[in-house]
């Protein structure tokens, strides 16, 4: 129970940490959302004042900080000025879109770098090893937004698959299982655009680590016991180099994020991106604090996750 306890607390304090540090940046950024008001003929100067003075833009950091978390006590998450509305209704709507492209990327993501990895590392140095490691180079050398760029255009000259939304439109009178196969199809693009993005690393790791682990003396004595060679991949080595990828599992969450928000721009996902880039053109303070709030809780959660997974796994957590 320590363990955990220790765990929320430090996740509490990077969430505040996150949220000062973004009033005071957003503070110091010139200009704010009424600003554009003003070179509106037909906005009086005394509308603007009063519109700046009810939603308390003239007041302190401090006081408007206050009043920010008084809305986040009340699961409003700040005020949206260009929408007219409490942020959080329009942040949840985009968080949940983001985290279906997260978590699905992450998903395919773990999924072929396991055995890639495993089977590069069980051949180190020959020629299927040397292959995977120049193709992973080549990937990881290649920018999240290039990749994404190349992917809309191969769509745009073949058609095979949709270049944006997250629906088609006349999508509501498919049945559900059209729906479903609509859905997929316009997620294909930026899953795989995140998929190759994050998997040159996670090879790499899951090879670097199993490597390590193979060459242990309990692997060789396994071996000589006459136990198959995939058991001892799977049922020995992957549990002995466990514990380094569970600790990159929670980076790779937060790493696919971040990719994600460039990725959702590109290809028109209706997700965090596009959202937190019309806020930051638009000035629109609240909703943008609320989404890189909302980002920053995923990337506490993710590592949380792989904490209860060290936790599971490695039992000198569980006895210190």
């Amino acid at each position: 129970m320590r363990y955990f306890l220790k765990r929320l607390s430090h996740a509490i304090f990077l969430l505040l940490g996150v949220s000062i540090l973004s009033f005071v940046f957003t503070s110091l950024a010139p200009g704010n959302y009424f600003d554009e008001m003003r070179l509106n003929p037909q906005i009086s100067p005394d509308t603007v004042a009063a519109l700046r003075a009810h939603y308390g833009v003239n007041r302190p950091v401090v006081v408007r900080y206050a009043r920010w978390l008084a809305s986040v006590a009340h699961g409003d998450l700040g005020f949206s000025f260009a929408y007219n509305t409490p942020a959080a209704p329009l942040l949840w709507t985009r968080a949940w879109n983001t985290l279906l492209l997260t978590l699905t990327a992450t998903l395919l993501s773990w999924l072929i770098a396991l055995p890639l990895g495993i089977w590069s590392a069980e051949r180190k140095g020959r020629a299927p090893d040397i292959a995977v490691t120049s193709a992973t180079g080549f990937l990881l050398a290649i920018p999240d937004l290039l990749l994404a760029l190349g992917l809309l255009i191969l769509a745009v000259r073949t058609g095979w698959f949709p270049t944006g939304g997250m629906f088609s439109v006349g999508s509501e009178s498919l049945s559900w299982f059209g729906k479903m196969r609509d859905l997929i199809s316009h997620m294909a693009l930026p899953v795989t655009a995140l998929v190759l993005g994050a998997l040159p690393l996670l090879v790499r790791h899951v090879r670097s680590a199993m490597a390590e682990v193979l060459g242990s003396g309990f692997l060789r004595a396994a071996q000589a016991h006459g136990i198959p060679r995939r058991t001892i991949l799977y049922r020995y080595a992957l549990p002995a180099a466990a514990h380094p990828l569970i600790s990159l599992f929670g980076f790779s969450i937060g790493a696919l994020l971040s990719g994600s928000l460039i990725v959702e721009v590109v290809m028109s996902w209706p997700g965090l991106g596009p959202l937190l880039l019309e806020a930051i053109l638009a000035r629109d303070l609240y909703l943008v604090i609320g989404g890189v709030m909302l980002s920053t809780v995923f990337l506490v959660a993710g590592n949380f996750i792989a904490d209860l997974l060290l936790y599971w796994a490695d039992p000198r957590i569980r006895t210190s």
